[in-house]
């Protein structure tokens, strides 16, 4: 298992306001731009992209994101492989970014 602790900051919006985000906003929008011809298929991915919905809403509750590693991995291949190379720019998504790449399994 991997826990990585979730880090608000708080994100500019194009009409001046503000917006709270996290580690788990930045997934969302990596998983949510796949190509669908990109998006795993199969019982298998199914359960994964669930295990992965309940890690998140626990997160939500706790600031903590608990993944076992099949999901870990599902999601670090997918960071790994789409992360724009701008988010580098946002300091704060980059650490969430690399605290999520850097967790140790327990």
């Amino acid at each position: 298992m991997r826990k990585i602790k979730l880090v608000a900051w708080k994100a500019a919006l194009p009409n001046g306001e503000f917006r709270d985000e996290d580690l788990l906003a930045a997934i969302n929008v990596l998983v949510g731009a796949k190509k669908p011809e990109e998006i795993p298929r199969g019982i298998a991915a199914f359960q994964i992209m669930g295990n992965i919905a309940k890690a998140f809403d626990k997160a939500l509750e706790t600031q903590v994101l608990e993944l076992e590693e099949r999901e870990y991995k599902f999601l670090k291949d997918t960071i790994e492989r789409d992360v724009p190379s701008t988010w580098a720019l946002n300091k704060n998504i980059s650490q969430a970014i690399n605290d999520f790449l850097s967790a140790k399994e327990e």
